[in-house]
């Protein structure tokens, strides 16, 4: 297991994410991570809302840094979004959970909240391990 330093470390070459989308990450775990972004104007769509591409992004990169570490490299095989509400708070928060880890494939939920507690999406994401 790695530490915090060494995820964004490992992590800052992931550009989209960390750069253009603005993620940032607030910890890391066994099977575990929790990323975050305050929503701006370049989040949102047409009708001033956070656009949910932004909202599976930051849904997918939780789940790159939780699965990933410096000798396991895994991607994503199958990922399904539900939203579930419009944030009402500028902050996004994604946490994940892992459900089950194989030898060679694994199965985490994200959960989407903002920082008023209200629930955004849940996305369910399977995984290989390469």
């Amino acid at each position: 297991m790695w530490t915090l330093e060494d995820a964004k470390e490992y992590f800052c070459k992931d550009r989209f994410a960390m750069e253009t989308t603005g993620i940032d990450i607030l910890a890391v775990g066994d099977h575990y991570a929790k990323c975050t972004f305050t929503a701006d104007t370049r989040h949102e769509n047409a009708t001033g809302h956070v656009m949910g591409g932004a909202i599976f992004t930051l849904a997918d990169f939780t789940f790159a840094v939780a699965t990933n570490t410096k000798d396991i490299v895994t991607v994503t095989t199958v990922s399904q979004i539900s939203y579930l509400g419009t944030p009402k708070g500028k902050t996004l928060y994604a946490e994940s959970r892992l459900l089950k880890d194989g030898r060679r494939n694994c199965f985490y939920e994200i959960s989407i909240t903002d920082e008023l507690g209200t629930q955004v999406a849940v996305v369910s994401t399977s995984g290989v391990h390469l």
